[in-house]
């Protein structure tokens, strides 16, 4: 990546939310979203959580088990889903005001994008961030050149953070996810123009 880029990037940042959800399983169509997180990229960091009621019966026991909310509490106390995204909606445009257009950011974009694109156009018939997402997965394969079996997230998190991966708490993932996106520009950055450093970090 060249230095023109790399400052392209930088005036873009104020664009950039890092977002994390978790669910209730695989699929929007047949598990529920559960908890969305979200946090600028840019500092000062501001943040954004919400949990949602499910609006699905279906539950994946292993997905359950990962994240550890409770279906009945989020019955009683999670916001319903309409409520939950508009107010999403809310935030992500006071944290990035039109004229400028929000850029999903995430860790395995795929799913997290999947969940909150269905949900939003499942209750506002719109979704704030159009089609702009970015994977940062995908992001560090092709500025290092890595195959795909390096971009893992205790690879990456322990290359970046020096820590063994995240909490699944949707906001605490968010805010990691964009210290681990911020300190791929700042290692970029630092040895520019065309070198990406890559070390090497055993998985096992």
């Amino acid at each position: 990546m060249n230095e023109n880029a790399l400052t392209t990037i930088r005036a873009e940042m104020p664009d950039y939310l890092s977002v994390d959800v978790e669910t209730a399983g695989p699929t929007p169509d047949q598990f529920a979203l559960l908890s969305i997180g979200a946090c600028t990229i840019c500092q000062p960091r501001q943040t954004f959580y919400v949990e949602l009621q499910p609006d699905r019966e279906s539950f994946d026991p292993q997905a359950m088990a990962i994240h550890g909310l409770d279906l009945d509490a989020l019955r009683r106390n999670g916001l319903p889903p309409d409520r939950a995204l508009l107010k999403f909606e809310e935030w992500v445009q006071q944290v990035v005001p039109p004229p400028h257009k929000p850029i999903f950011v995430a860790f395995n974009a795929p799913f997290d994008w999947m969940f909150v694109h269905t949900y939003f156009m499942r209750y506002l018939k719109r979704n704030p961030f159009g089609h702009k997402a970015l994977d940062i997965k995908a992001f560090y394969m092709g500025l290092s050149g890595q195959p795909w079996e390096k971009t893992t997230g205790s690879h990456l998190h322990r290359l970046f953070r020096q820590a063994d991966g995240l909490t699944h708490n949707a906001l605490q993932d968010a805010l990691d996810q964009a210290i681990l996106f911020e300190n791929m520009l700042a290692m970029l950055e630092r040895d520019k123009p065309n070198s990406f450093p890559v070390r090497e970090v055993s998985d096992e």
